[in-house]
């Protein structure tokens, strides 16, 4: 994003990034309980942000680790010992809806591995090193992985242990998922439901929100 803080806590339609992404997440009726994993400078901030949403249910905050991977172990770690499927989902992507979080929700409850995402609509180039295309594949069978996802407790966790005794390094949960044969299923996003990465992602977010509060009035 190229800013001086957290992107989490860049303004967009005059509230924090995060802000909205907790409010998605507190719209949804099966979120019993929310675990912000962060980094230590940003801890006031996010807990100020909570304090302003007025939650009704816990919200709480985790010290995050290095990586990705070591920020979902240490979530997992912190939730309630009642928890038996848990979402995991990117705090950039704050145009996610509450109807499919209920959807992953649901689906993680019944013991499925899920993933929110989109098919591929642009055609894609499997490019070599020396910016030569090697191959065109075939965009009917791509998927653009989003979150949230979701898994059963017990079984996220032994996959974390399994990548953790092994030295794996992986991208996404899903991935942990594929490389010990397990299966997950894709559970169809909307194309809004964007990461925001870059400050034209925010200009989207910006008209994206003020449609939505247009079309609530």
């Amino acid at each position: 994003m190229g800013g001086e803080r957290n992107k989490l806590l860049l303004p967009v339609a005059g509230r924090p990034v995060l802000a909205w992404t907790l409010e998605a997440a507190l719209a949804t009726a099966e979120i019993s309980w929310i675990g912000l994993v962060g980094q230590s400078r940003d801890q006031v901030d996010v807990e100020a942000l909570v304090t302003a949403a007025a939650p009704d249910r816990p919200v709480c905050w985790i010290e995050g680790g290095e990586t990705r991977q070591d920020s979902v172990r240490l979530g997992l770690g912190a939730l309630p010992p009642e928890a038996e499927a848990v979402l995991i989902h990117d705090g950039a992507r704050c145009l996610v809806e509450p109807d499919l979080i209920s959807r992953c929700a649901a689906a993680a409850a019944r013991g499925e591995a899920v993933i929110a995402a989109v098919p591929v609509s642009d055609t894609i180039k499997r490019v070599a090193a020396d910016g030569l295309i090697v191959d065109t594949p075939d965009r009917q069978a791509l998927w653009a992985a989003q979150t949230p996802q979701g898994f059963p407790v017990d079984q996220l966790r032994r996959g974390h242990a399994r990548a953790a005794a092994e030295g794996w390094s992986v991208t996404d949960d899903a991935s942990l998922f594929e490389r010990l044969g397990w299966p997950v299923r894709v559970i169809e996003a909307a194309a809004s439901n964007i990461k925001l990465t870059t400050p034209f992602d925010l200009t989207i977010a910006e008209a994206v929100l003020g449609e939505r509060s247009g079309a609530s009035v």
